[in-house]
Parts: C-alpha cells; sequence; structure tokens
C-alpha cells in the first residue's frame, strides 16, 4: 500500500526563520500557531528512479475572517515540486517532508 497514515510537513515561520517539523495523522485537525492543518492523504508513488510524495493538504488561518474563503489552501502539494501548487502565505510556507505508516 501506498498510502500512508502520517504526514511530515515542514513550516517556516518566515518572520522569525524558525522552522518546525509538524508530524500529521491524517484525517485530524492539526493546530498550529494561528494555522489549521489537516493532511487528508498522502501517497508514495509507485516509481524507485524518481519517486514523488503527493499528500492532500487543507490549511484554515484562524486571523483570515472573509467568508468566502474556508481553507486558505486545499488541495495537493508534491514534495519534489511545491510551487506546482503552492501555498501562498504572508507568514508561513509549508513544504511536505514525507508519507509513511
Amino acid at each position: 500500500n501506498l498510502d500512508g497514515a502520517f504526514t511530515d510537513l515542514k513550516v517556516l515561520d518566515k518572520i522569525s526563520s524558525k522552522n518546525t517539523l509538524l508530524k500529521l495523522e491524517n484525517g485530524k485537525l492539526k493546530k498550529f500557531k494561528d494555522l489549521e492543518i489537516k493532511s487528508i492523504k498522502c501517497k508514495n508513488s509507485e516509481f524507485d528512479d524518481n519517486p514523488e510524495i503527493t499528500a492532500y493538504l487543507q490549511v484554515k488561518d484562524n486571523n483570515i475572517k472573509n467568508k468566502d474563503k474556508v481553507f486558505t489552501f486545499n488541495g495537493w502539494t508534491f514534495a519534489s515540486s511545491p510551487t506546482l501548487n503552492p501555498f501562498d502565505h504572508p507568514i508561513y510556507d509549508i513544504w511536505l517532508k514525507k508519507c509513511f505508516n
């Protein structure tokens, strides 16, 4: 099975330049400072010569009171290409590190 039960993310606070490693249990909400992060699913690719890790993330910023936008980020993210579907936030950057059981 290529799906993992846990997702590791690296969160960079751009203001303090501090990196934090977060371990998420998929399907469970994790609070980190002003963010609520949920990894719905994560997968490791089948291609050993060029392994890819993907995760479906939902991120909420509790400081944003815009009722039109539920999530700051809602979609697939790719470990090898974080710019493909970037998490765009003024304070935090999020990188997918690994997917595991």
